[in-house]
Order: C-alpha cells, then structure tokens, then sequence
C-alpha cells in the first residue's frame, strides 16, 4: 500500500533537487508529496460513493506493491531455489499477495452508507442511551 506513496516521495524529491531545492528541500518536498499522495488515497476511497472510482484508485495503490513485491520475492528466491521456473512461481505469489494485502488494507474500511436526511448516520450496533436503559 505505500508503494505508490514512496513512488511520489522519491519522483518529487528527485525533481526538487534537480530544480535546484537543496538536499533538506528536496526531502522535505518529497516526504510531503509522499504523504499528501497516502493521505488522499484514504480520503478518495473513504468519502467516495462510487465503487468504479474506488476500484481505480484501489488498483492505482494495489499494482505498484504487486510490483514491488514481485521484484522482492524474485530476489530473495535466487537466494535458496534453484529452479528458474520455480523463483517465477514464487515471485508471483508473492505479487498476488502483497497486491491483495495492500488492495484490503485501502478498502476495508470503506463502506456505502445511505446518508440520513439531517446528513447524520446512525450507527445501529451502538443503542443511544436514554434515562430508562441508564436506570434499569
């Protein structure tokens, strides 16, 4: 899940020191893109009513782990399997994997909940205590 977020830390700090920022401007810069990019990613999924637009930007956090974890698990396979066919195995699980991780970990949370006249949502599992219950 914060693949893409670092993708952002890195690309805009790179850019910062090209364009002259200093290496503390640099940091500074890109460690902000790369927050404010993790941060809007959980807003969008959060606030948005849409599944197709959570779909995308789940995937657009979600392709990028894949990838890094399938580069991760490739490289720690050469390590100890032999089998160039079986390092591809593993690497790709390890890509299903992390891919499926870091999509639940965005969505989990995000539900569709009909918004209620006043623009307030109830939440059923939790009763509202009045005087009677409090008593009794």
């Amino acid at each position: 899940m914060y693949a893409l977020p670092f993708f952002v830390t890195l690309s805009v700090g790179v850019t910062a020191l090209q364009s002259g920022a200093g290496v503390a401007g640099a940091l500074l810069i890109g460690t902000a893109g790369g927050a404010l990019t993790l941060v809007l990613g959980h807003v969008a999924v959060a606030v948005s009513r849409s599944l197709a637009l959570r779909i995308v930007i789940a995937t657009a956090f979600a392709v990028p782990a894949a990838v890094a974890g399938y580069q991760v698990v490739f490289a720690l396979s050469r390590i100890g399997v032999p089998s160039p066919a079986r390092r591809e195995v593993f690497a790709c699980l390890g890509a299903v994997c992390v891919g499926v991780t870091a999509w639940m970990r965005l969505t989990v949370f995000a539900e569709t909940r009909p918004l209620e006249p006043g623009g307030v949502v109830q939440n059923p599992s939790r009763p509202i205590l009045t005087r009677a219950t409090r008593e009794g």
